[in-house]
């Protein structure tokens, strides 16, 4: 049973990437992919800075840490997005 399912899910992946179907196309053309990956991206990003911004106003307010590095953990998930940039321009 196991194998029937791995067999299933390599054939949609060659599907999906190589285009081996009636058509002979993909299933995403190559910028829907980018604009899917780089939205995740920046979604993922702003999920993660969500909860390190509030840890980081919350540890302002105790005055346990300094304002930079409060910063700089904010803004350290972009670099996701930034990356997933360079990716697509490479």
């Amino acid at each position: 049973m196991f194998e029937t399912i791995a067999l299933a899910l390599v054939d949609s992946l060659t599907v999906l990437q190589d285009g081996t179907t009636v058509n002979e196309a993909p299933a995403l053309r190559q910028g829907a992919a980018a604009a899917i990956g780089i939205g995740l991206a920046a979604i993922g990003a702003g999920y993660a800075e969500r909860g390190i911004g509030a840890a980081a106003v919350g540890a302002l307010a105790e005055d346990s840490i300094s304002t930079g590095i409060g910063i700089v953990l904010t803004v350290l998930p972009e670099t996701l997005v930034i990356f997933a940039l360079v990716a697509l321009f490479t």
